[in-house]
């Protein structure tokens, strides 16, 4: 089974954004086990990112990819990590150089979004790129 952390800053208040990536969560539950942190703030953050073996950083200036292109390059990092993937996501400044610096940058968007919205979009597209893998009706 695929294992994912997600660890970020701040904590979920919209119930609506909480219900939405619960959704996403179940969903992907029979393929991929989920693991959310999420660190009262980015001293936290950045302490545990240095126990981290490694992760990939979600920025606005990172590498941008197209859903297919992002579903390949998901399984690639799953491979290359054991079955195992961390993704971190900062606060409202981002993530702080010393965490970019051991991590690659993706970006969902050149757009800035709140980090609870960027947690949503970011599971509806893990969802998205385990059903291209599938090959299911999903993504169409």
């Amino acid at each position: 089974m695929l294992k994912l952390k997600i660890l970020s800053v701040g904590k979920t208040k919209e119930k609506w954004l909480e219900e939405a990536f619960s959704e996403y969560v179940k969903r992907l539950n029979p393929s991929v086990q989920i693991e959310c942190i999420w660190a009262k703030d980015t001293p936290q953050l950045v302490e545990w990112a240095q126990k981290e073996h490694s992760y990939l950083c979600l920025d606005p200036s990172g590498h941008l990819f197209t859903s297919e292109e992002f579903s390949r390059f998901l399984i690639q990092q799953w491979e290359k990590g054991g079955s195992r993937l961390t993704l971190m996501i900062g606060g409202a400044e981002g993530l702080p150089q010393e965490i970019k610096q051991k991590g690659s940058s993706i970006s969902l968007s050149p757009l800035t979004f709140t980090h609870q919205i960027t947690r949503l979009v970011l599971i509806e597209q893990i969802y998205r790129a385990i059903e291209i893998q599938k090959g299911s009706q999903y993504h169409k």
